[in-house]
């Protein structure tokens, strides 16, 4: 299924790799919304490597800000359910240390696809005043990053409120060829270019309560297009 690599933007212990020709796991494996049995090809990641994966993610944080404040910007609304656990894995990794961090959680929302395809429309919504982020460590959290394009607007944008110090996680980050930015600090999963949802990521507002990352079908994207 996959490898883990080293992160190209940090040297530290990157994303596992996912290969271009993994077919994701049979679906008959695991549960899942019985609606959505023809909309979805295969299981690609099942929830409990996600959330094996987060609480390593957690442990690296913790190494590299532990023992002060963060404010967690969590991007909406892909990212809630990778803030969540994110978060509270952090949280357990203080009960279980002499680390102490604290953390407060704030929200902001991108918008910037349509159907399967990004756009070149980038809306940032709920950022009216992140005054709150001034000399603060941020630690921003996306569940899926391919470009990179949103990701520098989204930066640029904070950077404005003259934070301390920014990281990123991502949780999904894809092989593309047109990239603009650079990795996240933090890389849960490296995938090929193939559209994803669950675990919160959507198609036009559908997919959000699969626990599991999966590959869509051509039916389920004729059937919830817009």
């Amino acid at each position: 299924m996959a490898e883990c690599v080293p992160s190209r933007a940090t040297g530290m212990e990157g994303g596992i790799v996912i290969k271009d020709d993994w077919p994701g796991y049979s679906l008959e494996l695991f549960t899942y919304p019985e609606h959505y049995r023809e909309d979805i090809e295969s299981v690609y990641i099942p929830h409990g490597v996600i959330m094996d994966r987060t609480e390593r993610l957690a442990r690296h944080i913790m190494d590299d800000i532990g023992d002060h404040d963060m404010v967690v910007l969590c991007v909406l609304k892909g990212g809630y359910k990778f803030c969540s656990d994110l978060v509270e894995f952090i949280k357990v990794q203080c009960r279980n240390s002499n680390k102490h961090l604290e953390t407060r959680v704030e929200f902001i929302r991108l918008k910037s696809y349509l159907n399967d395809q990004s756009t070149e429309d980038l809306h940032i919504i709920g950022s009216q005043d992140l005054s709150v982020l001034r000399g603060k460590n941020v630690l921003i959290v996306e569940a899926i990053v391919d470009t990179g394009k949103t990701m520098k607007a989204l930066l640029k944008h904070v950077e404005a409120f003259e934070p301390k110090m920014v990281k990123v996680a991502g949780l999904l980050v894809k092989r593309v060829s047109n990239v603009v930015g650079s990795l996240p600090d933090y890389v849960g999963f490296e995938i090929p270019n193939r559209f994803v949802v669950g675990y919160a990521l959507d198609y036009n507002e559908y997919f959000r309560d699969l626990n599991h990352i999966c590959v869509m079908s051509e039916i389920g994207k004729v059937k919830y297009k817009i």
